[in-house]
């Protein structure tokens, strides 16, 4: 396999990397990610782990970081604004934009500029030490490029009220942005974090996100995570989650954007009695090809998870979902159950699954499945036997199916914004009339 052509490509993408940081680790960290870079390649569809995703589309592109803030009036920022948000942080290509963010939370939310050098011994211990880059070319990229982002510290012991809402922003074409957040979670703290892609524009750019979270004993975090990014996007996020003893982790993520997405999301269960539910939703249509893979790691006895992960999926778009549960040699009494339900709305729809267990203890209880397929029929005839239309009845039925993940987003006006999205994106017209925009 020549491999010279992906490595070209990577190497393309370095240029306009942030000058050396006052601190050492950190350019030590960046120097390593970009070792590691020189040594990767671009996956292809020869790679196991990519071979239903084709991202050779983004590699016939180019992309650099931009340069300069780009000036946003406030008015843009309105459609998604989270009114029970008490503290944001707002990035524009990338670049933190203090003038639009807040923080009244009681918690550390700060840009990384300030904040790796304030909270050095937490940030030195954490960062780049979850989301490995050994062999994860995106996330060793995105490690070169560190400098703006996300630091999240929640103290012990402190239940925080209110969501914190992270909103990137992509306003410029053939931009590279490379969003970076880290979450430490002190023992029996609380935290709601929205973690938000949106896009101004719908012409080619590139996100490459990079996510770590750690939480300690009792601690508990509900993660959301919403792509809407531009119709000619391209979005590659991985995340990485480590799980104290009877810690809790709940993650709703839904992708309703980007030409091409895929969403790497590995949870640690790294103590006894931790516990993670995971619920996602991809509704895509045109031409679209949105890929979710995820590995639940089983490490140490008496840890339950569960996930339940959906896609809709029209026109000729593609669907993957890859998820993996582990169950290590000794992480007896092991509680967990994994659903991938699929619904095609077109003929030409696909849909690639690939729910697997790897247990390696005996004493467990683990159960998982999948379904691919169209909608019930008695369902639509029952519905129809009410009074609906056929095309009424498929519409409800479709959004009913998207909806069951969008209800557990804890999230109030996030909730009823994305419900209205997917009741917008699932309405068939009826015959003779106009699909809505």
């Amino acid at each position: 396999m020549n491999t010279a052509p992906t490595k070209s490509y990577l190497d393309s993408l370095l240029p306009g990397r942030p000058a050396a940081s006052p601190l050492d680790w950190l350019n030590e960290l960046r120097a390593h990610a970009v070792e590691r870079v020189g040594a990767l390649t671009v996956p292809s569809t020869r790679d196991e782990d990519w071979r239903f995703t084709d991202i050779s589309p983004l590699t016939k592109l180019t992309f650099q970081p931009a340069q300069g803030a780009q000036p946003l009036n406030p008015a843009a920022l309105e459609r998604w604004i989270i009114g029970e948000a008490a503290a944001r942080l707002v990035f524009v290509d990338g670049i933190y934009a203090p003038q639009h963010s807040f923080n009244h939370a009681g918690i550390t939310v700060e840009n990384f500029a300030a904040g790796l050098d304030r909270h050095k011994a937490a940030a030195q211990a954490q960062l780049g030490r979850h989301a490995a880059f050994e062999s994860n070319a995106f996330a060793a990229l995105n490690t070169a490029f560190l400098h703006d982002g996300a630091l999240i510290l929640v103290p012990r012991g402190l239940a925080a009220a209110a969501p914190v809402h992270l909103l990137f922003i992509a306003t410029r074409k053939h931009a590279a942005n490379y969003p970076r957040c880290l979450v430490v979670a002190e023992p029996g703290s609380a935290l709601t974090l929205v973690e938000d892609y949106v896009a101004l524009q719908d012409e080619a750019y590139f996100t490459n996100a990079v996510t770590e979270i750690v939480l300690a004993g009792d601690a508990q975090l509900h993660h959301v995570k919403v792509q809407r990014e531009g119709a000619e996007a391209f979005h590659i996020a991985n995340c990485a989650v480590s799980l104290a003893q009877s810690s809790r982790y709940h993650s709703v993520s839904v992708a309703l954007g980007a030409r091409i997405s895929r969403h790497n999301l590995g949870v640690r269960l790294a103590a006894e009695g931790a516990e993670c539910s995971i619920d996602g939703l991809a509704l895509i249509g045109a031409k679209q090809l949105a890929d979710t893979h995820t590995l639940i790691d089983h490490a140490q006895p008496q840890c339950s998870s569960r996930q339940l992960h959906k896609c809709i999926v029209d026109g000729t778009a593609h669907a993957v979902f890859n998820g993996n549960i582990m169950v290590r040699a000794g992480a007896q009494r092991t509680d967990s159950s994994q659903s991938s339900r699929n619904l095609l709305l077109s003929a030409k729809a696909r849909v690639d699954t690939k729910p697997q267990l790897e247990i390696f203890a005996d004493d467990v209880k683990c159960a998982h499945g999948a379904t691919v397929g169209q909608l019930d029929l008695d369902e639509v005839f029952y519905l129809k036997s009410r009074g609906l239309s056929d095309t009424a009845a498929r519409n409800l039925l479709t959004y009913a199916f998207g909806a069951e993940i969008i209800e557990r987003i804890p999230v109030a006006s996030l909730r009823d914004r994305l419900e209205q999205a997917v009741m917008a994106q699932t309405q068939t017209p009826a015959p003779g009339a106009a699909r809505p925009a």
